[in-house]
């Protein structure tokens, strides 16, 4: 139903369910991260009139999960990009985890998507660290991982004269990578939400 990208790096789809309404994903060595992006799968949709509040819990062994409300997403806005850096521990606030018993190892903090109507999502108000990114900052992710994918797979181009035959290797030419590259950032700026169509 729910999915969790942590700065690029790792991608969860298995959030651990521990209420009917209630789901958790754990994010190892959180210290290191700056932003989660939490998205719908797009295989289950919400209920009429509901959408998914996220929260974020740092690992505080002197008084247990502190929960912080991040914001929200819907069917409408299936995904939202958080900025966790900013959040400090003990800031947290009411929550719909309770006391709940969602096991927690340190330095592992837990992003929490609870099921809520959209009239109560309305009327939260997350923390102010944690602002929603932009559009522009949408844009701005897009094209960083843009990079990052061209980057990567030019790292591993070769030339014809370098290539040793191997049937049991399929080989995509640097330019189809560039071609794509070009072609997705013209799109991204003649309309940011293409992709959504």
């Amino acid at each position: 139903m729910f999915g969790c990208l942590v700065a690029g790096r790792l991608v969860q789809t298995d959030a651990q369910q521990v209420a009917s309404d209630k789901f958790v994903f754990t994010l190892p060595e959180y210290e290191k991260v700056n932003h989660v992006v939490v998205f719908m799968l797009g295989t289950v949709p919400f209920p009429v009139g509901m959408g998914g509040a996220v929260y974020f819990s740092f690992p505080d062994p002197a008084v247990g999960p502190v929960w912080q409300l991040l914001g929200f997403i819907t069917n409408e806005k299936p995904s939202a990009i958080f900025r966790i850096s900013g959040l400090k521990a003990g800031e947290g606030g009411a929550h719909p985890f309770g006391m709940m018993a969602v096991p927690q190892a340190p330095s592992v903090a837990q992003v929490g998507v609870s099921i809520e109507s959209l009239e109560l999502l309305s009327q939260q108000t997350p923390v102010s660290n944690s602002a929603v990114s932009t559009l522009d900052s949408f844009t701005q992710f897009t094209q960083k991982m843009l990079e990052s994918l061209y980057n990567f797979t030019s790292s591993f181009a070769l030339s014809q004269s370098q290539m040793t035959p191997n049937p049991t290797e399929m080989y995509v030419p640097a330019s189809s990578i560039l071609k794509w590259y070009e072609n997705f950032q013209r799109r991204m700026m003649q309309n940011p939400n293409f992709w959504k169509t």
